[in-house]
């Protein structure tokens, strides 16, 4: 990676926030019918502990954190509704409970970030259904719960949608209240509440609904007869609303109109709601069966009926963001990727998260300052490290008094910020050649101008512009790769430079499902060389195998890979890539307005 990729890559990763990725924290691997959760239809993207093979077993072992013997006191559990995909629908609460479990058993429908914030010695257990595929059966789940608990720890029982709406958070309750061991439900957001939402259908209105019924569209296969009052809802002068109904749907409309439901009453069905694969089809209740599966519709799905489902199209908003119906893929580190899948997301995006990197710390030791006139910090990441390592060694930000600050972008100078300290100085242009131009003096490139910020001379003394006088020694903090652009820019400025490494770039292997779920997608993002490098080198294309345009990249013939700049694009083109889009500017508010004008444009 040069010295300007360096920049860009790291600059790109501070929008989204620079931490270390965390050992725990896999993304989620394939998904599951079953819960209340209108769910996330995204391929298996994760790898590690979460059960990313369809094929592997399921981890119900307790080995990991020893036997199951009983603690004197019991831990707790705690019944979690994850709500129905979205991640931003999660409620603080959960993620609290997550973050500080030492067991999580968590079913396939929750969002895929979900479990981001586990702790890293966590215990993770997927007891989740897989669409036909290998299951842990609800018996053994409650065993596992409860032994765990039982063996004093903390259990985060993870669930799609609602614990206690079709979430049988009710039997395992029951089953904790039999053995005496305290439990706490944390309540989501239903998947029959927020579903409709997103398709625009609210489940009640002055007009049309002035109550709501939520009714399984799958009973107990081992009840002798169904408990539903069909006659009842029928009657019913509200909105009625199906979970998990979608095969059995031809069954549910015959039923409601024998009993008397109107035929020509509106009805829809919400697949995989508030996320960017979300789907709906409208009817009646006469029709919708048939419009359904003509349309493929498949779970996880809720059904409404009622006459607010005909403000469908008046109300529809979701699927009129501009990047709705899009797949796009997110490369760069996992600690990094959530601010800019949530921005995806927002944008109506179904994201697939595929870190191909992660930053690792050199526990680096930072010099004497005494005689450093300029430090100039390449990365939000660089910043991170050299703030952790200036607190090892008893100093703080009081020892770059009278120090110029040099960050190669925005980025970094926001990371700077974070931290009390605001760079002198920052390039227009966000490479290590500007950088090193700026620092030393010379004109820069292409004309810029710099950015700058309360600039100051080497003394500490207030400029304007560029450094009154041209410093002499210079401390860069970078990453172990970074190349050669801006230490010998300074050096050719007649600048003594000290190169102090505080973090390495190391590849995150991908699973065989998450290079699969590549070959599907629309967009694949590049926010630095690195992450194409890794990208090429966990996809194992080789040279004869290259295709145009995307040369090694393990992507299918429809995807359009996005760069963030020009030094990301030399580096794709290395592998015989040429991406379809490149930032204007190079930062992530660059690189998704570059996506969002191409997917506004483009013709498929």
């Amino acid at each position: 990676m040069s010295t300007s990729d360096d920049g860009r890559a790291d600059e790109a990763q501070q929008d989204v926030g620079a931490v270390e990725a965390t050992p725990g924290a896999a993304s989620l691997a394939g998904v599951g019918v079953g819960g209340n959760a209108v769910g996330d239809t995204r391929p298996a993207t994760g790898r590690g502990g979460r059960g990313d093979d369809p094929e592997a077993d399921l981890r119900t072992d307790a080995a990991i954190l020893g036997p199951l013997d009983e603690a004197p006191e019991p831990g707790t559990a705690y019944l979690i509704g994850a709500g129905p995909g979205d991640p931003g629908l999660m409620t603080v609460r959960a993620l609290e409970v997550i973050a500080s479990a030492d067991v999580v058993l968590y079913d396939q429908l929750i969002p895929a970030t979900a479990l981001d914030g586990v702790r890293p010695d966590a215990l993770l257990l997927d007891v989740g259904k897989r669409g036909g595929g290998k299951q842990v059966p609800q018996a053994e789940t409650e065993d596992l719960l409860l032994g765990h608990v039982l063996a004093g720890r903390s259990v985060a029982r993870v669930k799609g949608g609602d614990p206690f709406v079709f979430g049988r958070g009710g039997e395992e309750a029951q089953r904790l209240r039999a053995k005496g061991v305290p439990y706490e439900v944390v309540p989501g957001v239903t998947a029959g509440i927020a579903g409709p939402a997103y398709a625009g259908i609210p489940v009640t209105h002055r007009e049309h609904a002035a109550g709501v019924a939520f009714v399984t569209g799958h009973e107990d296969p081992k009840k002798p007869e169904s408990s539903i009052d069909w006659e009842g809802l029928a009657r019913f002068p509200g909105t009625l609303v199906f979970y998990m109904g979608v095969r059995r749907l031809p069954a549910i409309a015959g039923s409601l109109i024998g009993a008397g439901r109107p035929e020509d009453q509106p009805a829809a069905v919400v697949q995989s709601g508030t996320v960017g694969a979300q789907r709906v089809v409208t009817g009646t209740l006469a029709t919708i069966a048939d419009v359904a599966a003509a349309a493929g519709i498949k779970a996880p799905a809720v059904t409404v009926v009622g006459g607010v489902a005909g403000l469908r199209d008046e109300l529809r908003w979701f699927e009129d963001r501009p990047l709705f119906g899009r797949t796009v893929a997110v490369t760069r580190a996992r600690a990094q990727a959530s601010g800019l899948a949530r921005r995806l997301r927002a944008l109506g995006a179904e994201v697939v998260e595929t870190p191909t990197i992660r930053t690792r710390s050199l526990g680096a030791e930072v010099p004497d300052l005494v005689d450093v006139d300029v430090l100039a910090l390449t990365s939000p990441n660089g910043v991170r490290e050299f703030m952790e390592a200036l607190l090892r060694s008893d100093r703080d930000a009081r020892s770059l008094y009278g120090t110029m600050i040099a960050a190669v972008g925005p980025g970094t100078a926001r990371a700077l910020k974070a931290h009390g300290i605001v760079a002198d100085v920052v390039p227009e242009t966000y490479t290590g050649e500007a950088l090193a131009a700026l620092i030393g003096g010379s004109p820069a490139p292409s004309g810029q101008s710099p950015v700058t910020g309360a600039s100051v001379d080497p003394v500490g003394a207030r400029v304007d512009g560029r450094p009154g006088r041209r410093p002499r020694r210079a401390l860069l903090v970078r990453a172990a790769t970074a190349g050669d652009a801006l230490p010998d820019g300074l050096r050719a400025a007649g600048i003594e430079v000290t190169d102090l490494a505080v973090y390495e770039t190391v590849a995150e292997p991908l699973s065989a499902s998450a290079l699969d779920a590549l070959r599907g997608v629309d967009y694949v993002t590049f926010t630095s060389a690195s992450t194409a490098g890794f990208l090429a080198q966990a996809g194992d294309v080789t040279d004869e195998d290259a295709v145009g345009p995307h040369g090694r990249l393990p992507v299918g013939p429809r995807t359009r890979a996005v760069s963030i700049g020009p030094v990301t694009t030399a580096a794709l083109a290395e592998l015989g890539a040429v991406p379809a889009v490149e930032a204007r500017e190079a930062t992530i508010d660059g690189l998704v307005d570059a996506l969002v004008r191409d997917a506004t444009t483009r013709e498929d």
